[in-house]
């Protein structure tokens, strides 16, 4: 049994910062990717970030790419999004998901079996 439960959302002033984390459970953690997602209202759930299970390789989405950092503690089971330099465009509901085995690319939300509840961040301007 999996669950993902991300923290860390608020509401943050254009410019500001913030940490998420996603604290997983239910298998070993360090043998599957990580990803961050995103979903703002009205829109679809978009790609930002994902990191491969040993840490070694990360992937961003270019919107966020030089702004936003992935990085994961596996002795942890956690995985993180530090978020520089913020835009109000960035408001979305955060998820993070665990990749499955599907064959789908981890740049891809259907490469993914799980998904936590997310949480919010708001970018004020």
């Amino acid at each position: 049994q999996v669950q993902l439960v991300e923290s860390g959302g608020g509401l943050v002033q254009a410019g500001g910062s913030l940490r998420l984390s996603c604290a997983a459970s239910g298998r070993p953690f360090s043998s599957y990717a990580m990803g961050w997602f995103r979903q703002a209202p009205g829109k679809e759930r978009e790609f930002v970030a994902t990191i491969t299970g040993s840490g070694g390789m990360t992937y961003y989405a270019d919107s966020v790419k030089g702004r936003f950092t992935i990085s994961r503690d596996n002795a942890k089971n956690t995985v993180y999004l530090q978020m520089d330099s913020l835009k109000p465009d960035d408001t979305a509901v955060y998820y993070c998901a665990q990749d499955g085995g599907t064959g789908k690319s981890i740049r891809l939300s259907q490469g993914y079996r799980y998904w936590g509840q997310g949480t919010q961040v708001t970018v004020s301007s």
